[in-house]
């Protein structure tokens, strides 16, 4: 079995296909689906596909993108809405310096409401990071360094260094379909490197479709060709990757094995 560890169901292109796209998954062996909100307004519909599917889970976050849009977004607001029993993580959250669509310091100010939710909470963080390596890895190791705080660094990009980081502070490495790309050269020597015990697989979809399904519109199915590109990089079978990535999942997502 294998599990998504992040996906957009409520997304154009997958929202009005639910159906029949976990239907697809599910008969690719996925068993589970981390369904990821991004902005406050999505938390109901997010929750509710979880409260239907019983292997879907959500998140309650806002993306750094949507920053500028919530300037009022404290740690009340996620503590509150993280109470519900299938809301297993915080996020996603984080810094995105490469499009700049909200201001920097509001980015960092949401960020950081993310962090104290997830210490009130117990729950995992799902964080997005791009172009925002050193302020990042700072919050990151000050936080984990204050205790309470975990999580993962999902659709993982980053540089060798970036994931030390992480991984020095207990964190997990997400591969989304990035990794199957030719120009990933990079990506691909560092997820070699992620120990067996802190690796996860996801989509990310309706984005970033693996090889062989470049240009059409992602799907949870996929995680399957990108799990099975991961396994073919480290040299073991798909069957211990998935078993391995799996075990990680709910190791980190505590919530959803109770």
């Amino acid at each position: 079995m294998l599990i998504d560890s992040h996906c957009h169901l409520n997304y154009e292109g997958l929202a009005e296909r639910r159906d029949e796209v976990l239907s697809a998954a599910r008969a690719r062996g996925i068993g589970g689906f981390l369904n990821i909100s991004t902005r406050q307004k999505e938390w109901h519909d997010v929750i509710s596909v979880a409260e239907i599917e019983p292997d879907v889970w959500a998140t309650v976050g806002v993306h750094p993108h949507e920053a500028d849009a919530h300037p009022d977004l404290g740690a009340a607001a996620l503590v509150e809405a993280a109470a519900h029993p299938r809301v297993i993580a915080i996020g996603e959250c984080g810094l995105d310096y490469y499009y700049d669509k909200s201001d920097r310091a509001a980015q960092r100010e949401r960020f950081q409401a993310h962090i104290d939710a997830a210490r009130d909470t117990g729950l995992p963080l799902v964080v997005h990071t791009r172009d925002a390596e050193d302020d990042t890895a700072e919050m990151i190791v000050r936080e984990v360094g204050k205790g309470g705080v975990r999580g993962v660094l999902h659709c993982f990009t980053g540089s060798q260094a970036l994931a030390d980081v992480a991984l020095e502070q207990g964190f997990y490495i997400s591969l989304s379909g990035i990794v199957t790309f030719k120009n990933a050269a990079d990506l691909q020597a560092t997820a070699k490197t992620v120990p067996a015990d802190r690796l996860l697989v996801e989509t990310d979809s309706p984005f970033l479709a693996p090889v062989p399904h470049r240009g059409k519109k992602c799907e949870p199915a996929f995680v399957a060709d990108t799990a099975a590109f991961v396994a073919a990089l480290r040299g073991i079978a798909l069957e211990e990757l998935a078993r391995s990535t799996t075990d990680n999942f709910f190791t980190l997502f505590d919530k959803a094995s109770a």
